[in-house]
């Protein structure tokens, strides 16, 4: 093998990101990480067993793809290379396969333990009991825990052990042991000792054990499919204008700059452009996340994955491929995921020190006591070596931290609060700063009319009813929400001559009158006239976040509106708690800097950033992590997913976009903001519970360790049976389980 510090500087190296399958504890991780280091040609890799995906960057000139996936398979594991297609779907595929057969191996081994410990414990002394045992264990051995004998064996191969390599060893000297006994009783009889089988002690252990796996597989099963729904908004097919004028079907990989495409009403925007003719209202809420679509012209931008309203446009292709706007946050999004977060540090210390060091206390177990001196010390040697390893087998410790994600979890659905991962429960109490989007999350989301004032003196009815059909023509959200507005009281009236003014409003004539809806600008313009009254009460609006419609004849203005989106009832308040719990507190949104500060006011937080762009979040994120801080981020749409994905904490909006529940590791089911400090709280007690799990599985096996290699002895002549230290096992699991299970009590 060659010096891989000789190529570290060869060739052009490549950063690729792969998908990891058949991890199931951090040392797996850890040897997967380790082994593609090893690699010649491998400048470094990073494995996260949160996202099972492995970064790595080679020099390609001296390692392929199918080198690095035949290096990961010899230890029992899959790297998904094949980045051709949408390998997506099978990868998913891949997983679900995996947690069913886990699934029936569990219910399974299960089922064959329950009969296997009543006929151990209880009926120990009939003839046919050890055949009994025999035959209910060697199906939980040989066949529902095979996975466990193979995985140990081909690490073994590459120099490495993990917790496979405890259960195995402890469950397969427990059943040969056992085995040996019932075909050659005559050998301890001889000796003056009794056969005793230790069936129960290899069937339980990976019962339990599998029993682990499943609950942790439970807690990681949903998967994020953000991604894949991020992909899903970029359209298969587009609309090309050919040279001779006519339009034909592309599919989008056969889109090049320079193309004039053609979108219609309610389509998908497919690419990054500037448009060349016709104009439209465009949903750019997965950009800027505010929920009123932007008025778009001739010369103004367009991004893909956006949503066309109401209007037809062409535009002139900019950016494809990978270089737009929506492939630049595909990417972010990726990356921010698979990177490796400082989680579980105790457990991956365990992890590769507490294996080797077991398997080392069996061995100098069996060699103490077979040069002892003792009559039949080999043989007590190798019992004390097998209660060693079954004692110790890491049960307990696999359980403490899935169970009390588990009872977490449901403790959180209580309280509208789903959270996804061991990741989100660790940090979440450890926030320094978090960062809260404004549209949707401290605000409702959706425009609606907050007041209105009429002129005096003039047909209010004629004038209601004269609005409301003009806006119901109208493409823009601000007019959905007047129509909405004045549903109740509105009927019908004939209207002609309605033009939409891009970015201003809307005209019509009734009666052979003209009346107009739209902003000041459009107002001014047409030198209409204010009454004096209705302008001081528009000039104390300007200072509230939000939209001022304009209702005017030809002469006079008739009425006023004031559209914004509310802020949430429960904001205040939980910003409020969050303060308490000695959180700063940054609101960072796409909206317009006198918007963001009106907003931030009326809520008590200091700290704001306006006009941020999805990537300009996540790097206000990234910032401050890089000020060594633990970060949480709030959001509910599409243009958060980046900053989301990035942070320590992300904590989703539930009625928000199914993206940024999905790069969320926590998502409050429904819009209240206080379920946010109730999250905090429940991390706290969770993370407390999964430290007292692993403190008693620590002391479970400092105790427990030094009985079965017989430290007691010589002074009072006590050995710790195999089968005890199988009931020992079983107890230590029960009590990391029974200690979850207090979570359930909590407030």
């Amino acid at each position: 093998m060659s010096d891989i510090s000789n190529v570290k500087n060869e060739g052009n190296p490549v950063r690729e990101q792969y998908p990891v399958t058949g991890m199931s504890c951090a040392s797996c991780s850890a040897n997967v990480e380790a082994i593609l280091n090893r690699h010649p040609g491998v400048i470094s890799a990073v494995v996260n067993l949160a996202s099972e995906t492995a970064t790595v960057e080679f020099d390609p000139s001296l390692v392929n793809r199918q080198d690095l996936k035949d290096t990961v398979s010899s230890i029992g594991y899959d790297l998904i290379t094949d980045t051709a297609g949408d390998h997506g779907d099978s990868l998913e595929n891949i997983r679900l396969k995996r947690h069913r057969n886990l699934k029936y191996r569990t219910i399974s081994a299960l089922v064959l333990a329950a009969p296997l410990v009543v006929v151990s414990m209880f009926f120990m002394d009939l003839h046919y009991t050890p055949y009994i045992a025999w035959a209910l264990a060697t199906p939980i051995v040989l066949w529902f825990g095979r996975s466990f004998f193979t995985n140990a064996f081909r690490l073994l191969r590459h120099g490495s052990v993990n917790m496979d390599t405890l259960v195995s060893l402890s469950t397969g000297i427990a059943y040969l042991f056992s085995v040996f006994n019932i075909l050659f009783p005559d050998f301890w009889s001889s000796r003056g000792l009794h056969a005793h089988v230790y069936f129960e002690a290899s069937g339980v252990v990976i019962a339990l054990v599998l029993l682990g796996r499943y609950l942790e597989e439970g807690a990681k099963a949903n998967t994020s499919s953000a991604l894949k729904k991020l992909i899903g908004l970029q359209p298969k097919t587009v609309l090309k204008v050919l040279s001779d004028g006519t339009t034909r079907e592309f599919l989008i990989s056969k889109v090049n700059e320079g193309d004039t495409i053609l979108v219609r009403p309610g389509e998908k925007i497919p690419v990054d452009g500037t448009i060349s003719s016709g104009s439209s209202y465009v949903d750019e809420s997965m950009i800027t996340g505010e929920p009123v679509p932007a008025a778009r012209k001739k010369g103004d931008k367009v991004y893909a994955g956006t949503v066309n309203q109401k209007g037809t446009f062409r535009f002139v292709a900019e950016k494809v491929g990978s270089d737009t706007l929506l492939s630049n946050i595909i990417k972010l999004v990726k990356e921010a995921q698979g990177s490796k977060a400082p989680v579980q540090k105790l457990v991956d210390k365990i992890a590769s020190v507490f294996v080797p060091v077991v398997v080392a206390l069996s061995l100098v177990t069996l060699l103490v006591w077979s040069i002892s001196g003792e009559n039949n010390g080999f043989v007590q040697g190798l019992l004390s070596m097998i209660t060693v390893l079954v004692i110790a087998c890491p049960c307990a410790l696999g359980l403490a931290t899935p169970t009390a994600i588990m009872v977490g979890i449901g403790k959180g659905a209580e309280k509208n609060i789903l959270i996804k991962d061991a990741q989100a429960l660790e940090l979440a109490h450890r926030m320094d700063v978090i960062v809260l989007d404004k549209t949707g999350t401290i605000t409702e989301g959706k425009p609606s009319v907050v007041r209105d004032v009429w002129l005096k003196g003039i047909d209010k009815s004629l004038a209601v009813n004269i609005l409301y059909n003009l806006e119901k023509v109208s493409e823009h959200p601000v007019a959905e929400a007047i129509v909405r507005h004045l549903g109740k009281s509105a009927g019908e009236v004939a209207l002609s001559e309605v033009t939409s003014i891009t970015g201003q409003g809307i005209t019509g004539v009734c009666n052979n009158s003209v009346y107009v809806a739209g902003d000041k600008k459009l107002i001014s313009t047409r030198g209409i006239v204010t009454d004096p009254g209705l302008a001081a009460i528009t000039g104390d609006w300007e200072k509230e976040p939000g939209t001022i419609v304009y209702f005017a004849d030809e002469k006079e203005v008739l009425a006023i509106f004031s559209v914004h989106d509310k802020i949430k009832k429960s904001s205040v308040n939980a910003i409020r708690q969050l303060k308490e719990q000695g959180i700063e507190i940054y609101l960072a949104s796409g909206d317009n800097n006198r918007t963001v500060n009106i907003v931030a006011g009326k809520t008590g937080i200091e700290n704001f950033k306006a006009g941020l762009l999805p990537a300009e979040k996540a790097d206000f994120v990234r910032s401050l992590r890089g000020k060594g801080k633990i970060v949480g981020m709030v959001g509910d749409g599409i243009n958060d997913s980046q900053a989301l994905a990035t942070a320590d904490v992300s904590i989703a909006m539930g009625k928000g976009s199914d993206i940024a529940i999905d790069a969320a590791r926590m998502t409050i089911i429904g819009n209240d903001l206080t379920a946010i400090p109730e999250a905090i709280k429940l991390s706290r007690r969770t993370v407390r519970t999964i430290r007292q799990n692993l403190f008693w599985a620590f002391i479970y096996n400092i105790i427990g360790i030094p009985l079965a290699a017989g430290v007691l002895y010589p002074v009072n002549g006590f050995l710790l049976n195999p089968m005890i230290a199988g009931a020992a096992m079983a107890l230590s699991s029960l009590s990391v389980v029974s200690n979850s299970l207090r979570l359930k009590m909590s407030d």
